[in-house]
């Protein structure tokens, strides 16, 4: 018997068709791993009258008639589903989210990466970084504008991207208690580019020091195998199916590519809280995963 890491599923909706389309994604999971939902509309201080052209809720009985209809909706049936308003305004929509994360005992965040109501200022990652960084509760992003992606997420294949950090381990100690819960596949990926495909953020030695730069990274490609080798082989002792690899490229592509090919239907990632997703060497590479695969992307927080 796995223990579950996810009891309990946390969906702040604003009434947008864009805030919904996580539904399908966010119920599937449910489903599988048969877990309880609550859908959350946090009252948004001076809040606009309408958000993407749709009427924006800014009153609790319009928001708590908009969640129960919701709720009843057919998609729903067999699943656990509560709802909560929090009807005193707030201006931080994303500390209101974390806070009610841990009051109401939720698990998991799941919201789309364009969001709306307090998320519509907020363009990708923005919102979800700031959750995390206010606690632990991890935040699984979907990509709303990805329908044919997203239809096809069964949690079946999972793509957890390394670098090597023991800190960023934690993402894949939660990505291997998941994959049993889900009975999924889990593919290992580390990334170490060439000096040709290095975007100019990884490091400043790449402009002046061309080919010591170009031999370090040939280096790495060796122990970065060896690496893989050993966290396969401690995963497949433990039951799970898992396969690895080591990309020449940069990240963001890498883990673009080697998600198609591995026909992974969710990414692992772990972030560093206040200072952004931090991976993979010294840039933040969550809105290039995002801009690259538009696959569900989850957020694990690894805290200093």
């Amino acid at each position: 018997m796995v223990k579950s890491i996810i009891n309990n599923l946390l969906i702040p909706l604003d009434g947008s068709a864009l805030a919904e389309s996580v539904l399908p994604v966010a119920l599937r999971l449910a489903k599988k791993i048969n877990v309880s939902v609550t859908l959350i509309h946090i009252i948004e201080t001076d809040a606009p009258d309408t958000v993407h052209g749709q009427r924006h809720l800014t009153s609790p009985g319009q928001a708590e008639q908009y969640l129960n209809s919701i709720a009843a909706l057919e998609i729903f049936k067999g699943i656990n589903v509560h709802t909560h308003v929090h009807d005193t305004s707030v201006r931080n929509v994303s500390q209101s989210i974390s806070e009610h994360s841990k009051e109401l005992n939720q698990d998991l965040v799941i919201m789309c990466t364009h969001g709306s109501s307090g998320l519509q200022h907020l363009l990708f990652g923005s919102i979800a970084q700031k959750v995390i960084s206010l606690g632990n509760t991890p935040v699984l992003l979907v990509n709303p504008t990805q329908k044919k992606i997203n239809a096809s997420a069964n949690f079946e294949n999972f793509l957890v991207p390394l670098d090597g950090n023991p800190d960023h381990e934690h993402a894949l100690k939660y990505a291997s208690v998941l994959a049993k819960m889900c009975n999924a596949k889990i593919h290992l990926l580390v990334a170490i580019p060439h000096f040709g495909n290095m975007s100019g953020e990884l490091t400043p030695a790449n402009r002046f020091l061309p080919g010591t730069t170009s031999k370090m990274l040939d280096m790495l490609v060796p122990d970065a195998k060896d690496y893989l080798q050993r966290l396969q082989e401690e995963l497949e002792s433990s039951g799970l199916k898992v396969s690895s690899s080591a990309s020449r490229n940069e990240p963001a592509v890498a883990i673009a590519e080697t998600a198609k090919k591995f026909n992974a239907d969710l990414v692992i990632l772990a972030t560093h809280g206040t200072k952004g997703a931090e991976a993979f060497w010294e840039g933040s590479i969550t809105p290039k995963i995002n801009k690259s695969s538009e696959i569900p992307l989850l957020l694990i927080s690894v805290k200093e």
